[in-house]
């Protein structure tokens, strides 16, 4: 077993459940979205980033490039929930959640397709 490949795949399924897990609930409610999920779903997202750089495979490439829209997305998200709660006078509003999650889910999706290849590029290597 490759250790490397392990903690590679764990980051990779453990940003892409945090996400889901912050991405879940009604839409407009702030209490359905927690901002220290969606923290820990931008760093942990950050750390898969990180460990995508040193593959220099195309499918390596993929792995980065959803793994940067997952961030950007993430990054967003945060930036937005952070002008709600901190600058904004009207403070984090149903529409302004709406946004943050919406933005998670951008991130859940690239998410997801970084899982989709993880597994087709295990199953291609078992052939």
């Amino acid at each position: 077993m490759n250790l490397e490949k392990v903690v590679f795949g764990f980051f990779i399924v453990l940003a892409a459940t945090l996400n889901f897990g912050f991405f879940l609930g009604d839409f407009d409610q702030p209490a359905h979205h927690h901002a220290h999920e969606l923290f820990a779903a931008l760093v942990v997202s950050l750390i898969a980033t990180l460990l995508k750089l040193g593959d220099r495979t195309q499918i390596g490439a993929i792995h980065l490039a959803t793994s940067l829209v997952a961030d950007l997305h993430l990054l967003a998200a945060a930036l937005v929930w952070w002008y709600g709660s901190q600058v904004a006078g009207d403070g984090l509003t149903a529409a302004r959640t709406a946004s943050v999650v919406s933005l998670s889910g951008g991130a859940l999706f690239a998410n997801i397709v970084s899982v989709i290849i993880l597994i087709a590029e295990t199953i291609m290597l078992r052939r």
